[in-house]
């Protein structure tokens, strides 16, 4: 038998749990049936600000477009570059231009880092097996 409930979401939650059943395809009575369940989808409250509003994004992406990003690397270059910079500014060897440098690689690396962790997450909430890589 089943019980019917009325209750007032916060506006910012309902958005969430609206823009997460479009991007599965599934009405939105079975993906709020399905926080209860298990929890809300995953937060980006916790992470930088400047962040947020990216990350937030993720939750309207279908499946597909999340396991590309949950799958993405950082190109060899980009990887080569930063640890060679890493290894100047540990011999205090950095340019003003490569501390400039330095600071937009740590910082896209983060970025990178969240959306591909935030993806899996989102991915493991709608149910799908989600192994670290």
């Amino acid at each position: 038998m089943a019980e019917t409930v009325s209750l007032q979401l916060p506006e910012k939650l309902h958005q969430r749990l609206v823009n997460t059943a479009q991007a599965m395809g599934r009405p939105l009575e079975a993906v709020i049936l399905h926080a209860i369940a298990v929890g809300s989808p995953p937060n980006c409250d916790d992470v930088p600000e400047e962040y947020q509003p990216e990350l937030a994004m993720l939750d309207k992406l279908e499946d597909s477009a999340l396991w590309q990003i949950a799958r993405a690397q950082k190109s060899r270059a980009d990887m080569e570059r930063y640890d060679e910079l890493l290894e100047h500014n540990r011999e205090s060897r950095l340019s003003e231009s490569e501390q400039l440098e330095l600071l937009r690689l740590r910082q896209e690396s983060e970025q990178f880092m969240l959306r591909k962790a935030h993806a899996a997450s989102i991915l493991k909430w709608r149910g799908h097996q989600v192994s670290a890589a």
